[in-house]
């Protein structure tokens, strides 16, 4: 954990156990810097996370204060999740189907929305780029990269590895129809019908419909909502099942939003390398860090190529233009012939316009905006789980994202909750969509990434309503 983490930590229990009282006011950032022993930036970068997590609030020219109570106390919920035992196959594609057809809507509130606002991404930047640069295009050029995708996309994506520290050769780099499609192909290049394949405790619904699609098994292992998948029971089911790969989220994971320390993403990789098990690492979040820096991935500590890093731009530039990749390690001919034989190209248009807006240099700009206005419109979605929500609901923090998992009274049903939901118009993700055992029926999952308005909070004042009937 950095120092601003921990002293981010720190203040958070202060806040939350009641020694800091809401209209409190904090050190000021030079006293706690001398006091601490730590930088003044250290500090600036934990104020910074406690007002976007809506604990303290600055004013101008008098410092930063605890907001009121009902905005800080909601707590987070602890310890390890339940898993399902065993190994089984997956039947959830009817349920989720019925839930997301809903989300879909443009007169829903989207808090159960799998996407940001469109009105936060740079969609008039993207249109000038692809008007230019299909113009541009070299016909012999697109048959010619049609597989692996565009040469200068795929550059790009490796000179910003390089900038996080991450040397990935160009040559590993496959360009999908979005990071659904690169995980799917992953799939495909290393498990065969009736192999099992080892899930987080909840789970992105996605994974478990490519399970279901591709006729695998799922190994549901128990995860912690701040720090990810438990590696104890990691290996418990590796040496139990022998699995043939990990699918895993371990940086600001959907729906947990939790964020796996580089210690123990090390130790993760470690662990299956050990067991030649090999990691299918979404990382469709990554970019989307509320700190100072971004977390490293697993494949950041990967020296065999046994992990497969699976990323898009759908997340935090155009969900609409289906752009992901995977950086493929020693199964980069696997799934460049899986491509072939599936869905054999990325649209080129889309790819050059992608290139030429991360070239001019605008994407870094426009992804410093964007986190901060996640992080704030996470403090709004957190304070008003706290003033409408039941006693004893409980949501995560994560450190980046735009979700946030909420854990109910036992006695609400989630997927009653989204039915009555819906003739409110309001969408929401209820929890059993994240298990392949319709597990989690008191827990829902929030979207942060739209603006707060006034219709945002009245739905969640609705919602809190509807869990009290």
């Amino acid at each position: 954990m950095k120092r601003y983490e921990r002293l981010t930590e720190e203040i958070t229990a202060s806040i939350l156990s009641g020694l800091l009282q809401a209209g409190d006011r904090l050190p000021s950032v030079r006293q706690t810097s001398a006091s601490r022993g730590v930088s003044p930036s250290t500090v600036f970068k934990a104020y910074y996370l406690l007002e976007a997590r809506g604990l303290i609030r600055a004013r101008d020219r008098s410092g930063y204060y605890v907001l009121r109570a009902s905005q800080a106390a909601l707590p987070e919920p602890d310890g390890l999740s339940s898993a399902a035992a065993g190994r089984h196959p997956v039947d959830v594609s009817d349920n989720v189907l019925q839930v997301l057809n809903a989300t879909l809507r443009r007169d829903m509130l989207p808090f159960g929305s799998a996407f940001p606002s469109p009105s936060l991404l740079p969609y008039g930047r993207l249109a000038r780029y692809m008007a230019t640069t299909v113009q541009q295009l070299d016909p012999w050029g697109s048959i010619d990269d049609l597989s692996p995708g565009d040469p200068a996309l795929r550059r790009a994506i490796a000179l910003r590895y390089l900038a996080d520290g991450l040397t990935v050769p160009v040559d590993d780099i496959i360009i999908t129809n979005g990071a659904l499609d690169a995980l799917n192909l992953c799939l495909s290049a290393v498990t065969r019908p009736g192999d099992a394949v080892i899930v987080e405790s909840p789970t992105f619904y996605a994974a478990l419909q490519s399970l279901e699609r591709n006729q695998l098994h799922a190994i549901e292992v128990a995860t912690h909502p701040r720090e990810g998948i438990d590696l104890q029971a990691l290996e418990r089911a590796i040496v139990q099942h022998q699995p043939r790969a990990c699918w895993l989220m371990t940086t600001f994971q959907n729906p947990l939003g939790s964020l796996m320390p580089e210690a123990k993403k090390e130790a993760l990789v470690r662990l299956l390398t050990r067991h030649g098990v090999a990691l299918i690492e979404d990382d469709v979040y990554g970019e989307l860090y509320f700190g100072a820096t971004r977390p490293r991935p697993a494949k950041a500590f990967d020296t065999e190529g046994m992990v497969m890093h699976c990323s898009s731009f759908s997340k935090t530039l155009a969900p609409g233009y289906r752009v992901g990749w995977v950086a493929a390690g020693r199964y980069t001919r696997a799934i460049m012939r899986n491509k072939l034989t599936t869905s054999l190209a990325t649209a080129a248009p889309t790819q050059a316009a992608i290139a030429a807006y991360l070239a001019q240099g605008g994407y870094d700009r426009h992804l410093r905006q964007f986190r901060q206005t996640l992080a704030l419109q996470q403090g709004e979605m957190l304070q008003a789980v706290a003033r409408y929500f039941p006693k004893g609901t409980r949501a995560t923090r994560p450190l980046g994202g735009y979700f946030t998992w909420v854990e109910l009274p036992a006695r609400i049903d989630t997927l009653r909750l989204h039915r009555a939901a819906l003739d409110h118009g309001i969408s929401i993700a209820p929890g059993p969509l994240f298990s392949s055992s319709g597990a989690f029926g008191n827990f829902l999952r929030l979207n942060c990434g739209h603006p707060w308005n006034e219709a945002m909070e009245q739905g969640m004042a609705t919602l809190g309503k509807l869990m009290a009937t």
